[in-house]
């Protein structure tokens, strides 16, 4: 019976000592975390505090958001105080006490159980050894100690077996305690904890506290707001035509604004890789003054790429791709390509980069003066409806395009009255320097084309015979019939009205050449072929000029004595790679060999006043032969 008692206490003793351990688990994990909650509260406050050190890129509300973090972490600093006291308190009066509990009670009862089975043991072996004593008589002795050992066994278990079983009952009453005291102590922390916090901030935290949730509120009815707007933003767009979002979806007609003095949009850029081989990187693009600049993906600000003042810009074919351009700079070097996605945005950008090159941005009111360009260009192509109304145009004009000869003809004269009378109303205005064969025997008398392979022997010895040889790169505007060759005027009118077309048609394919001036004729030599587009004799030139602000324009007057006793003069206008005065002083130095050559000592006295190169030839004093690194090499057609 005692043994089957025993057995049921050791059974509980076993169940307490299993749940002790795992409530013991629990409330270091409570403890733990009131640990860790005093170093999370540390860290935040500092975080608090890093908020006014951080270099936000937009810092709209940063000084109200500043001072509230920083009354927030004193707040935090405060609540960390009493967060560690009652880390302390959980530590001393929950987790120590059923820590002891374990050590002390239930260990004693382990130990004791352990000195009771050892007993028992000893017990049993000297039983069984007294159980094992013979029957004679001669063995009293041993039997003596034998009795004696199992005696002392019997008392030994006795006692174990005593303090075990009192230790067992006493468990029963002890495990209530230890059950008990943790839980008061840590009922009795919280409650100190939440009494502490609510003395300290229930007061004086209200009104911040509801100052707090106010600017709250107020940004939340912000943030609906900007929200609600957003959205209506997103439908106005999204309910959008579908045209919006199709590239060069208004290619048949697009609105294209001819008066921009600033432009930027995305641009693909042709790089060489090797030889033959090139590659194109879409970039961001956009004018800055006079400067193009680019901005790659990724970069806080934008690079030079060229500087546009007294550039020219043309369209061009390049590698079978639409909408592309080339800038050139001043000196005719070839400068970058370019690629738009549209057909606007290619106008957009060829016209506003012609505006900048014209240095518009440098006026008081650019987008005036932008504005005043494009409406004298528009003029020049516009009839006056009354001649004592000069500034006055009330209709435009319905110009007719002639396809077969590339010509653009005006219904009505353009300009003032003195411009009337040096070029005829309604003149056709002639692009392409190349004609048909009979058409340009007719229209220049003398002239003819050379072989494929080269200069025919005549003209070769032409140039052998000449005093004069200079050579210049110059690029066809166009040419048109006038009415008068007394004054440059005529020039200065031709190159008015032919520019103006070029502009109002959106003309800007060129075709380059080498004007060769020589003392006894003016050459447009193929650059690619060296063959002889157009040759004029120099004594039927009989006005030549210079653009009087645009120095590199350069024109001349052609007057020709037609059959049956009719005269036709023309004016051709080219753009030269350098300064229009320079080919006007070779053109003048060769009329004055031609004039020299009549009279020996004036050709003497000429000769003597001019220097002379190796090979005998007249050198003139500003020698463009180191243009011939700024040539084009690639092809005939060069862009404006």
């Amino acid at each position: 019976k005692t043994r089957s008692l025993l057995s049921v206490f050791e059974e509980d003793a076993g169940t307490l000592t299993e749940y002790t351990n795992q409530l013991l688990q629990a409330m270091q994990r409570v403890y733990g975390a009131q640990n860790e909650m005093c170093l999370a509260t540390q860290q935040l406050s500092k975080q608090l505090l890093a908020y006014e050190k951080q270099h936000f890129a937009l810092g709209k509300g940063d000084e109200e958001v500043i001072s509230t973090l920083h009354y927030f972490s004193k707040v935090v600093d405060e609540l960390n105080i009493l967060h560690s006291e009652l880390a302390k308190q959980l530590a001393d009066t929950m987790v120590l006490p059923i820590i002891q509990f374990r050590e002390k009670d239930l260990t004693e009862v382990s130990t004791l159980k352990d000195l009771f089975g050892l007993a028992s043991n000893e017990h049993d072996v000297s039983m069984a050894k007294y159980s094992r004593l013979p029957k004679r008589k001669e063995n009293e002795k041993l039997k003596a100690e034998v009795a004696k050992e199992v005696a002392n066994a019997r008392r030994k278990q006795h006692l174990s077996s005593l303090q075990y079983y009192c230790a067992l009952n006493a468990l029963q009453y002890r495990k209530r305690v230890a059950m008990m005291e943790p839980m008061l102590g840590y009922t009795r922390g919280q409650i100190n904890f939440f009494k502490k916090g609510a003395e300290m901030f229930s007061k004086r935290m209200d009104s911040f506290l509801s100052s707090v949730s106010d600017m709250v509120q107020s940004i939340q009815g912000e943030l609906d707001a900007e929200a609600e707007k957003m959205r209506l933003s997103q439908q106005d767009l999204i309910a959008v035509n579908e045209s919006v979002y199709t590239p060069d979806s208004d290619v048949t007609s697009p609105s294209i604004n001819r008066n921009l003095i600033q432009k930027a949009g995305y641009l693909n850029l042709r790089n060489k890789t090797g030889l033959v081989t090139t590659t194109w990187e879409r970039l961001y693009f956009f004018t800055q003054g006079g400067n193009l600049m680019c901005q790659p993906r990724g970069a806080v600000a934008g690079g030079l790429i060229q500087d546009l003042d007294n550039c020219s810009v043309m369209a061009v074919d390049c590698e079978d791709r639409r909408y592309c351009f080339q800038i050139t700079t001043p000196t005719g070097k070839a400068g970058i390509t370019l690629q738009a996605e549209s057909k606007k945005e290619y106008e957009e950008w060829i016209c506003a980069i012609n505006n900048i090159s014209r240095q518009i941005y440098l006026t008081d009111n650019p987008e005036a003066a932008a504005i005043k360009l494009n409406q004298t260009a528009l003029q020049a192509v516009t009839p006056i409806t009354s001649l004592g109304k000069k500034h006055e145009v009330q209709h435009l004009s319905q110009t007719v395009k002639n396809m077969e000869n590339d010509k653009i003809i005006p219904s009505e004269p353009a300009g003032i009255q003195d411009s009337t009378q040096l070029i005829a109303p309604g003149t056709p205005i002639q692009f392409d320097i190349v004609l048909p064969a009979m058409e340009f025997l007719d229209q220049n008398r003398g002239g003819r084309r050379a072989n494929p392979f080269g200069e025919s022997e005549d003209s070769s010895k032409d140039e052998e015979d000449s005093l004069l040889q200079q050579m210049f790169v110059v690029r066809f505007l166009g040419s048109m019939a006038v009415q008068s060759d007394e004054t440059c005027e005529v020039i200065y009118e031709a190159m008015r009205q032919v520019l103006a077309a070029r502009a109002i048609h959106n003309i800007f394919r060129m075709t380059e050449s080498h004007l060769m001036v020589t003392s006894k004729n003016l050459r447009l030599i193929d650059p690619q072929t060296q063959v002889t587009r157009a040759s004029f004799e120099l004594t039927t030139v009989t006005q030549f000029a210079a653009h009087q602000e645009n120095r590199r324009l350069i024109g001349f007057v052609i007057h020709l004595s037609e059959t049956l006793g009719e005269e036709s003069m023309s004016a051709y206008v080219f753009e030269s790679n350098t300064e229009g005065e320079k080919i006007c002083y070779a053109i003048s130095l060769g009329k004055e060999i031609i004039e020299a050559q009549k009279d020996p000592e004036a050709l003497a006295q000429l000769m003597k006043s001019v220097p002379f190169t190796n090979d005998g030839k007249f050198m003139l004093l500003n020698d463009v032969s180191e243009e011939d690194g700024t040539m084009h090499e690639g092809g005939e057609e060069s862009e404006a």
